[in-house]
């Protein structure tokens, strides 16, 4: 906690002096914003990190950098003056024009493409949403999910009881894999799908994903063993990779004809054996976003509709 326990206010004319001056990137900047003289911004900036007991900045010859206080400090701040805005508005009778946050955590193990088509349907012509979309680790999602700093967290797995965070899977869908390569690449394959992938050039996940694990057991049960070149933590890369034709790779069959168009590559094959799952994961039991709602249905009527009835082989 920045706030000290004997301390029960906030002087908040010091506290937009140091977000200024942070936003503007120097005191001397923020001073004319301010219309202020440079020493007088310093000495509140001053003050504000005497009251808070941390340093905000790191003052260094070539400016002035956020220390990680001053990062948390900031993003109240941010958060803070936006409300402030926000509440001068309605009081003005404009807040109903103005656009609906949505934030949006998707996890870092998500193909950026399965991303944007959840997403996508909350941006239509009629929607008056403004969305925040920020990438992560999924732990660290959760964590900013637990103090209501995002309504929503994109990932490829439900929200483990061993995790202490109170939250709330709802399944999106599920598809199954394709593998694709360059034509260049395909022409070198023996035999037909799934036999030509043994002993070819593999990019695959990494494997501390569940997908490559998924994918480990279904080689071994069909008893092929590609050769793994290179393991990827993003999927945007590994695909960039095959592009290049350095090898083939897996990606969810439901943003298949994406995948092709994208990056010039074609489908090699297809199994349902091997399944990715999608969740949306929110402190609510049961959504009450409009914009969620709007997520999660198109989610599974449209996206996930045709391809997660697919029976297992």
């Amino acid at each position: 906690m920045l706030l000290s326990r004997d301390m029960d206010w906030l002087n908040y004319h010091h506290l937009r002096y140091f977000w200024t001056a942070a936003k503007e990137g120097g005191i001397g900047k923020a001073g004319v914003a301010l219309n202020l003289t440079q020493p007088t911004v310093s000495k509140q900036i001053k003050l504000l990190e005497d009251q808070l007991g941390e340093p905000l900045f790191d003052r260094k010859s070539s400016g002035l950098e956020l220390t990680e206080a001053g990062q948390v400090a900031f993003d109240y701040a941010e958060e803070i003056f936006s409300l402030g805005q926000e509440f001068i508005e309605s009081m003005k009778g404009v807040s109903s024009q103005r656009p609906k946050k949505l934030r949006v955590g998707a996890s870092d193990v998500l193909p950026k493409l399965i991303s944007h088509r959840i997403l996508a349907p909350v941006l239509s012509d009629d929607s008056n949403t403004h969305l925040i979309c920020e990438e992560d680790t999924t732990e660290r999602l959760l964590a900013d999910l637990s103090i209501q700093r995002l309504d929503l967290v994109l990932t490829d797995a439900p929200i483990a009881g061993s995790v202490k965070v109170k939250a709330f899977n709802h399944f999106l869908g599920e598809c199954g894999v394709t593998f694709f390569a360059k034509p260049s690449v395909i022409k070198k394959l023996k035999g037909d799908f799934p036999a030509n992938l043994d002993g070819a050039r593999m990019l695959a996940p990494t494997d501390d994903t569940i997908i490559r694990r998924s994918l480990e057991r279904w080689f071994a049960s069909c008893s092929i063993r590609p050769r793994i070149v290179a393991e990827f933590n993003d999927s945007a890369l590994m695909k960039v990779f095959g592009r290049d034709g350095e090898g083939i790779f897996p990606g969810p069959s439901v943003i298949a004809n994406e995948i092709c168009r994208e990056f010039g590559v074609k489908a090699l094959g297809t199994t349902d054996a091997v399944r990715e799952s999608f969740y949306a994961i929110t402190i609510e039991r049961k959504v009450k976003h409009p914009s969620v709602m709007k997520i999660t249905e198109n989610a599974r009527n449209n996206l996930f509709g045709q391809s997660s009835s697919v029976k297992k082989e």
